[in-house]
């Protein structure tokens, strides 16, 4: 393949054989690299052109060194405080600042008169303004709008001065200025001889400057363009077209030069793949097939997923080199540096500023970030610690106690991060003081990561110290959170070795056998039609700036141009509508389809394995049937049973091996607290009346002492909890609600003259032993009913539940279906009611019932377990030969459980 590079040298060498004076200006810095190592491939000795990228060719013309973005931001709010009265803080400032500044590069560039254009927009808005009648309306809002459009010129003017006062700039001010000086530049140089090569679409400075350095005859320009785009109408060609119909350079000389290998055969295939990762997965099966990576090029039109192409690429690419950003925001050490933001942050939210304490979830996501988290082995059991004492905030003596057996350095920077600070600058310092430390024990790449966000904040410190602009640190963490959305970590790498993965604007004068160009969909290449400007779109069209349709020439361009001498091209893109795009190829793909008719095109999808899912099985041997003894003899409750018949390796990993669910800090009031508060409330509230009828009156004072007595188990419940606010308020009063509402039912029904309604007994434990058959040991069952009472002659065993319970769940046909039906609560509540008849001797002349109270379903009052299947006549009598027969079915139970031969098995239909 004969490269754009190799042909332009081959054309020069036949006129220039000196290089002593010759100036190559370039698009870009990577093509340097490029144009010099042909050069000396194709002369042994010799002197090598001076090679220079457009930038610094503008930068030696105007004399004017380029400023820093974050810099400019900082010079630009010294002047707009100059001018404004009442000037907005430094964060709202720095939201729009960035667009002013992209503005005024933009207008600067295309050498707009600034003044006529600032004008026309001022105008404008006056117009809107107008109206026949003087109905209009300005709201606020609108006002600061249109007043922020009028100053723009001012703005612009004051900024200007400025920066050529301290002779630095943005890039449109150093190309105005260029513009001013290049006489005087040619003038000096007139010996040199300039060859600008590669170049597509210019900007009016550009092509003004060019031009002027054409008129030397000595000087050439070089395009990079097939006939088969510059013919005719495509809009690959469009720039280069307008330059020959309209500079005056082509009055006298040809164009140079136009290749004609975009006809030639080629192997290019269009693959839909869904999903990025499927993309990404796919191209690296491509370069899995490749042994010439010199020749191959990777390219992202969607510059975001080089994170994932990183952890994506074969095993035989032993060389690559980056030629694109790799987003600040994906760094590991950013999500460090906001975890420290947000403990300040958090704290101010919460108002615990004066208590120095900080909210438990920051503190933990900072102490387990991973730079942090390995230099602290107690890490784990602090967390711990603070799951079991429930604190939802963590002071400094905390943080001293975890740290009491690290080193001393360590100890101070952590406990400095932690400290009230007097200033920015000082909480600056911390920072960069816990990025030199952390430094010292890391992968070259986290020190690359680090070094970037040592200058960072030491260009920050130094800029607070000159202008005082962070007046807290909620401003310093918003203007940190904008410089990373759009700042990347620039890698270094040999360009001349290895597979070259690029994003599209790097491939300009670069040519490559082997071409892989992903994300290629519509929105992404060319991207959405979306402006970020202050100047209208029908502005920017009467004034000749860039708008959507010549960025969409400009990637038209770099599409078509990579095809051109390519001999393998691959084109993938997403097929799926999603967040991340239309699923839409881009037009540029469909173009090079009618254009060409050897496109292969295709989908691919990943590989679906559809494996037998195994159920969890757990044998059981003679270690788990002792645990199974011993658990016989402490005894067995309801809910570990019908635990056992919902999930057996649940209850292998509860009983056997004696797993307990992980702690967490209940910072909002978990269900099984709130059941909790409601049990232990009404135990509390009915206690002093065990053994006695209930009257009207002793419902009254119950209500009286509820919500206290709710507040004195929620404390003792919900460790260092704040019921104050939020949504632990809410629950709170739930569970009072919960409290009062069960109390106006009891109301309700001693209301009537004609109930009598006696407590036995609240929260008493039960048990009793079982033979089963086959077991050569009783079985203990214990249990503890929530209540029993005696309502007109009938004793009812009651199990309070906070969830919702219908008497569907409590529907009893036919004891043999318990299991299958899930009948849990059924279970649950004639496992109690056997308990009292065996605890208590019962004799089964009164009639017996059990049931539950549902907090969620009050209004059904109590609901019994139903033994009949006609809803009109309902079977609630729980008799001894009903008991019985449901005792024999649980045995039934318990024998498998305590069988060696029967496993721990999973349930299929597990639903959660």
């Amino acid at each position: 393949m004969q490269s754009f590079i190799s042909n332009t040298l081959d054309d020069i060498l036949k006129t220039t054989k000196s290089f002593q004076d010759v100036v190559f200006v370039l698009p870009s810095q990577r093509s340097k690299v490029f144009v010099k190592q042909t050069f000396k491939d194709k002369i042994a000795v010799g002197f090598l052109p001076e090679i220079i990228n457009v930038e610094q060719f503008i930068n030696e013309v105007s004399g004017i060194e380029k400023a820093d973005g974050v810099q400019l931001l900082f010079h630009f709010y010294t002047i707009y405080k100059g001018l404004e009265k009442a000037p907005v803080t430094f964060d709202v400032f720095s939201s729009w600042a960035f667009t002013v500044i992209q503005d005024f590069n933009e207008i600067d560039q295309h050498l707009i008169d600034t003044k006529q254009i600032f004008v026309y927009l001022r105008d404008i808005q006056r117009l809107k303004k107008w109206s026949v009648k003087g109905e209009f309306k300005e709201t606020e809002l609108m006002k600061d709008h249109y007043s922020f459009l009028e100053k723009l010129n001012v703005y612009y003017d004051a900024f200007y001065q400025f920066l050529l006062e301290n002779n630095i700039g943005y890039q449109g001010l150093i190309y105005r200025e260029s513009c001013k000086k290049i006489d005087s530049y040619l003038e000096k140089n007139s010996n040199k001889k300039f060859f600008f090569i590669g170049f597509n679409a210019l900007n009016t400075a550009e092509e003004f400057l060019f031009q002027k350095v054409l008129e030397n005859e000595k000087s050439e320009i070089y395009w990079d363009l097939d006939e088969a785009f510059f013919k005719g109408n495509h809009q690959a060609g469009r720039f280069i077209r307008r330059y020959k119909k309209e500079w005056k350079y082509y009055e006298k000389n040809e164009i140079k030069t136009l290749s004609n290998s975009f006809s030639e055969l080629k192997n290019i295939e269009v693959i839909g793949a869904s999903k990025n990762t499927t993309q990404i997965k796919y191209a690296g099966e491509i370069l899995e097939t490749i042994t010439d990576f010199k020749n191959t090029a990777l390219v992202l039109a969607d510059e975001t997923l080089l994170p994932i192409t990183l952890n994506s690429l074969p095993k035989n690419i032993n060389a690559i080199n980056i030629t694109m950003g790799y987003p600040l925001k994906d760094v590991p050490t950013t999500s460090l540096l906001f975890s420290i933001f947000q403990l300040f942050i958090s704290q101010e939210k919460l108002q615990k500023a004066a208590e120095n304490e900080f909210y438990y979830k920051d503190v933990i996501r900072f102490l387990k970030h991973q730079s942090v988290y390995k230099l602290i082995p107690e890490i784990d059991i602090f967390s711990n610690d603070v799951a079991k004492h429930n604190q939802t905030f963590i002071n400094i003596n905390h943080i001293d106690k975890l740290l009491k057996n690290s080193n001393l350095k360590l100890k101070e920077i952590i406990v400095a991060i932690f400290n009230s600070f007097a200033s920015i600058e000082e909480f600056i310092d911390r920072i960069l003081n816990l990025i030199d430390y952390l430094k010292e024990d890391v992968t070259e790449l986290e020190k690359e990561y680090l070094f970037r966000f040592y200058t960072t904040f030491n260009q920050l410190k130094t800029l607070q110290n000159e202008f005082k602009y962070f007046p807290d640190l909620k401003t310093l963490a918003l203007f940190f959170r904008q410089l990373i959305a759009s700042e990347s970590l620039s890698f270094q790498g040999e360009p001349l070795r290895g597979l070259q993965l690029m994003g599209m604007l790097e491939t300009r004068v670069l040519d490559f056998e082997n071409i892989i160009l992903v994300s290629t969909n519509e929105g992404v290449l060319p991207a959405s039609s979306q402006q970020n400007s202050f100047i209208p779109f029908d502005v920017k069209v009467d004034f000749k700036l860039p708008t959507y349709r010549e960025k969409d020439a400009i990637f038209s361009y770099h599409f078509f141009r990579l095809m051109q001498r390519a001999k393998n091209v691959f084109i993938i893109y997403n097929t799926e509508h999603d967040v991340f795009g239309s699923g839409e190829k881009s037009r540029f793909v469909t173009q090079l389809e009618m254009m060409r008719t050897d496109v292969i095109q295709k989908t691919v999808a990943p590989k679906v394995i559809t494996q037998k899912i195994e159920l969890k099985e757990i044998k059981k041997d003679e270690s788990v049937l002792n645990k199974l003894k011993e658990l016989a003899q402490k005894g067995m409750s309801p809910s570990a049973l019908t635990n056992y018949l919902y999930n057996p390796i649940s209850f292998y990993k509860q009983k056997i091996l004696k797993l307990k669910e992980f702690e967490d800090v209940e910072e909002t009031v978990a269900y099984n607290t709130l059941g909790t508060v409601v049990h232990e409330t009404l135990d509390e509230l009915y206690t002093p009346f065990v053994g006695e009828f209930l009257q009207v009156e002793n419902i009254d004072s119950m209500k009286t002492e509820s919500k206290k007595l709710v507040n004195k188990h929620f404390k003792k419940e919900f460790k260092n909890g704040d019921l104050s606010t939020g949504r632990n308020r809410l629950i709170f009063e739930v569970a009072n609600r919960f409290v009062l509402n069960f109390l106006d039912q009891e109301k309700e029904l001693l209301k009537d003259k004609n109930n009598q309604l006696k407590i036995l007994a609240t929260e008493e434990n039960l048990a009793t032993q079982i033979e089963i058959e086959g077991i050569d040991f009783p079985i203990k069952i214990h249990g503890q009913v929530d209540r029993v009472d005696e309502l007109n002659g009938v004793l009812r065993i009651i199990d309070y539940k906070t969830g919702m319970v219908s008497s569907a769940n409590l529907k009893v046909l036919d004891f043999e279906k318990l299991r299958e039906k899930e009948q849990y609560k059924a279970i649950q509540v004639l496992l109690y009611a056997y308990l009292y008849t065996k605890s208590k001797k019962y004799d089964f002349k009164k009639p017996l019932e059990a049931g539950i109270y549902s907090f969620k379903n009050l209004n059904s009052g109590f609901l019994s377990v139903n033994f009949s299947s006609n809803y009109r006549k309902p079977d609630l009598e729980i008799t001894e030969e009903r008991l019985e027969e449901f005792i024999q079915t649980i045995k039934t139970y318990i024998k498998e459980i305590y069988t060696l031969d029967v496993d721990f098995i999973e349930p299929a239909d597990l639903k959660y």
